[in-house]
């Protein structure tokens, strides 16, 4: 299982040096977020809240597309890696000097109030690993102006992600090692059930749609050899890395020929993309009847 901590130490550093190859494999899911989070802004937003930001991908797109419509409005990408925040900030354009996206390291629960009110608060795959996500919306919500919108992402089914049923002989539990059930501990799988992220949301004072299931292809290698990269990635990122990790010497060389076989499987020319889905949500801050306009 990932918490929340480890996103602070080993889990941050390796995403920190693979995020090329995880914006990539979400790539697909991503234009489906993005274009969410720009319907959802309006050309008063003033302020943009990216929870659990990671190398800033999402923020970056956000920042791009509402550029002209919406020049006044601040991007704020918060996440709990330092080094995945240091390369955040390496790429903001430098042409970018207004100070309209900023990235900045930390929990957004204890943080977000630095921020407030806060428009739109946005997520691609970042709210997962609260330790306790009512807590987290509760404070998110606090500190939201009355009507806030939220969109975040976040993994459908395991069944439906064969990247982590398929790359294990397990069939992928969250630490990707000893093949346990689903949980709704903080981790990739979480909010996987809707009734469950809807009582959530719902027990922290936000307003919930039904959310949009969006099946999308998780490209994990490509080039010359997009086996071998493919390979390559997921022995540093997903369930594959740590079950070839602690395999006893003897399994190792059977469990890397596992995962190279799965990766062989959906490889379509120069190419690996596995099957993939994720749910994304949208939820609302009530407006309380005396912040309302009447006519």
């Amino acid at each position: 299982m990932t918490e929340a901590y480890d996103w602070t130490n080993r889990v941050g550093d390796i995403w920190a040096s693979e995020w090329v190859r995880t914006d990539r494999s979400f790539a697909g899911l991503s234009r489906h977020l993005d274009a969410a989070v720009v319907v959802a802004t309006g050309t008063d937003t003033r302020t943009i809240v990216d929870i659990g930001c990671g190398a800033g991908g999402t923020s970056l797109a956000i920042a791009r597309a509402i550029r002209t419509a919406v020049p006044r409005a601040r991007i704020v990408g918060i996440d709990l890696s330092s080094r995945l925040i240091e390369i955040a900030r390496s790429r903001v354009p430098a042409d970018d000097d207004s100070g309209r996206l900023v990235f900045t390291c930390g929990d957004v629960a204890a943080a977000i109030d630095d921020w407030a009110p806060v428009d739109l608060y946005m997520s691609r795959h970042g709210v997962m690993f609260f330790a306790d996500p009512v807590a987290s919306f509760a404070a998110l919500a606090r500190a939201a102006a009355p009507g806030a919108t939220l969109i975040f992402s976040c993994f459908a089914d395991r069944a439906a992600n064969r990247w982590a049923t398929e790359t294990t002989a397990t069939g992928g539990d969250d630490d990707g090692a000893s093949g346990a059930p689903v949980s709704t501990a903080p981790g990739p799988f979480a909010f996987a059930d809707p009734d469950h992220v809807d009582a959530i949301l719902t027990r922290a004072g936000w307003q919930t749609t039904s959310p949009h299931y969006v099946e999308f292809a998780y490209r994990a290698g490509e080039g010359a050899d997009p086996v071998a990269d493919a390979v390559a990635y997921f022995r540093r990122i997903g369930p594959a890395a740590s079950w070839i990790r602690d395999a006893p010497d003897d399994e190792r060389a059977a469990r890397i020929a596992h995962l190279v076989t799965a990766c062989e499987r959906y490889r379509v020319g120069d190419v690996v993309e596995f099957p993939a889905a994720a749910w994304i949500w949208t939820a609302h801050k009530p407006v309380a009847p005396c912040e309302s306009t009447t006519s």
